[in-house]
């Protein structure tokens, strides 16, 4: 099959999945996609040429390649099965890429469900924010044989500028968590630091002033601090509700796995207080604005 005439699928064009599915029109591949309940994304991404589908199902007859870009797992085990799912509409032969944070158990149980009707299930989880997603500059880290890596590898490059085989199927979803345990436990001591930082007196002005630039500074803190220097709410649109889940499915790898993970729950935990009092809808930069309050001080942007 001539990889140029892949008819390509996508479901959840929401902050990530929009500016993908934006590029993979662009780059001249038949795109159809599943309506979405914010139709700005929908209405655009129909303007460049893609057609719209109703259910996954009609999304999967209309495709050799389908990219999902949902929550987690419990979304996509709801687009993959069932009589309007998707592996009800695909042929032998296609392939499914979920692009979302997902539970590698879910993964590789989806993946042995669908090997028998000829579905390949693969992993490809996605790095960097939806600014990078729209310039077609993402990371993602592929968990795909290499024979299927090889076909998804074109499709891939129209969204991602930076692709990296990491292994098998389920392997994406592995080096995700680890990604995100590193970003998520970064964002969760910053925010501790600054706390205590305004609670001795330091201003996040002059705390900044000896961090940035230094040995502990690097492109996460840079984009974490533009919330509490700048009030900057679009640096980084992660919500703590999703980084609560991913932390959630880090803990669920690590007890499958046989491992004590304290420094995990730890993290985890950082992000249940805000997500249980209703804040989960905030981005993962104002976790220090939420440790700060929780610690009775205020943030303050003047030096």
């Amino acid at each position: 099959m001539s990889t140029e005439r892949e008819r390509i699928g996508f479901i959840g064009v929401g902050l990530m999945g929009h500016g993908m599915a934006k590029n993979i029109v662009e780059k001249g591949y038949p795109l159809t996609v599943m309506g979405h309940r914010n139709r700005k994304p929908v209405e655009d991404l129909l303007g460049r040429g893609a057609r719209e589908a109703k259910s996954a199902r009609e999304v999967g007859e209309a495709s050799d390649i389908v990219f999902l870009c949902v929550t987690g797992s419990r979304e996509v085990e709801g687009l993959v099965r069932g009589p309007d799912g998707l592996a009800a509409g695909l042929k032998s032969g296609s392939v499914i890429v979920d692009c979302s944070t997902s539970d590698p158990n879910s993964t590789l149980a989806l993946a042995a469900e669908l090997e028998p009707h000829g579905i390949t299930y693969v992993d490809a989880p996605l790095s960097r924010t939806p600014k990078e997603a729209w310039e077609g500059m993402l990371d993602t880290m592929v968990g795909a044989s290499p024979e299927v890596f090889a076909r998804l590898k074109p499709v891939l490059d129209a969204w991602a500028g930076r692709v990296i085989h990491i292994g098998g199927t389920g392997d994406g979803h592995r080096m995700k968590l680890l990604n995100n345990f590193i970003a998520m436990g970064y964002a969760a001591l910053f925010s501790e630091a600054l706390a205590l930082a305004q609670k001795v007196g330091i201003t996040p002005e002059r705390f900044d002033s000896v961090i940035r630039g230094g040995r502990m500074d690097c492109g996460f803190y840079q984009t974490f601090m533009k919330w509490t220097l700048e009030g900057d709410r679009e640096a980084h649109k992660f919500t703590l509700n999703n980084a609560f889940k991913d932390m959630r499915y880090l803990e669920s790898m690590a007890d499958a796995a046989g491992l004590a993970n304290p420094m995990g729950n730890a993290v985890k935990n950082a992000y249940a207080v805000p997500v249980a009092t209703g804040k989960g809808e905030d981005y993962v930069p104002m976790l220090s604005t939420h440790v700060a309050a929780l610690n009775g001080v205020e943030l303050k942007r003047k030096v």
